[in-house]
């Protein structure tokens, strides 16, 4: 199979009939028929999963897998990247402000850079609050500092991923997965694509203050390497 599209997806009903026909679309357009659209429920509360095996039995492109809670949004990429069968992979989240139609470009750029991963950049972020950026922005120099990994500033989960380099993502055994670090990590060719983040097409934001904090604490002490070091020395000290 050439192109594997995942998608998480919490409390998207909204989205969900829109994200189908875009995502189908772009795929037709870059690779044909050959293509898989990966819907993973992650413990939604409102009809998503109902929708998505609708879309399932209508639509074989489509394969839609139910978690049984919500486990939230690393975990539930995870699970679609653990099953996905492409070649290629496009990692995209289900509010539409990373938009499909860019799927050809990002595979000519893949192709043209001899990349196994293109990351997406975000040049601007359309409807969102001035302190919304203000916290990302903190956010991606802090855990820039942090680790020792050159994480990519700006940059989020939209991405598109060869069948190598997924297999050494997935091959990597942290429990707290942060995935955009992770990617970084692995090493391989990657190249960033620069591109205009839209408003949310339907709904709010599934990542409130709350989840945002939890994600950074996640990120740091998953991926960092100072609340490591911070153990050893520590240790020493109580030794």
């Amino acid at each position: 199979m050439k192109l594997s599209i995942v998608v998480p997806c919490y409390n998207e009903e909204a989205c969900l009939a829109e994200l189908h026909v875009r995502l189908g679309a772009a795929a037709r357009a870059a690779v044909g028929d050959d293509y898989e659209l990966v819907l993973v429920n992650d413990g939604s509360r409102d009809s998503s999963w109902t929708i998505m095996q609708r879309m399932a039995a209508d639509d074989a492109h489509v394969v839609a897998v139910n978690l049984s809670r919500n486990h939230g949004h690393q975990l539930a990429l995870t699970a679609g990247l653990d099953l996905c069968r492409g070649d290629t992979i496009l990692i995209i989240d289900a509010d539409l402000q990373d938009p499909p139609e860019l799927l050809a470009a990002m595979l000519a750029a893949m192709s043209e850079e001899k990349a196994d991963v293109v990351y997406g950049v975000r040049k601007s972020r359309s409807g969102e609050t001035a302190f919304k950026r203000a916290t990302a922005h903190g956010f991606y120099r802090l855990l820039s500092r942090a680790t020792e990994v050159d994480i990519p500033l700006d940059a989020g989960d939209f991405r598109l991923m060869s069948r190598r380099a997924l297999d050494a993502l997935l091959a990597m055994p942290e429990q707290a997965r942060f995935i955009r670090g992770m990617v970084a990590w692995i090493g391989f060719r990657q190249v960033p694509f620069a591109y205009d983040r839209q408003e949310r097409f339907a709904g709010e934001t599934k990542y409130p203050l709350k989840k945002m904090m939890r994600f950074a604490f996640d990120a740091r002490t998953g991926f960092s390497s100072a609340p490591l070091k911070l153990a050893s020395h520590a240790g020493l000290l109580l030794s």
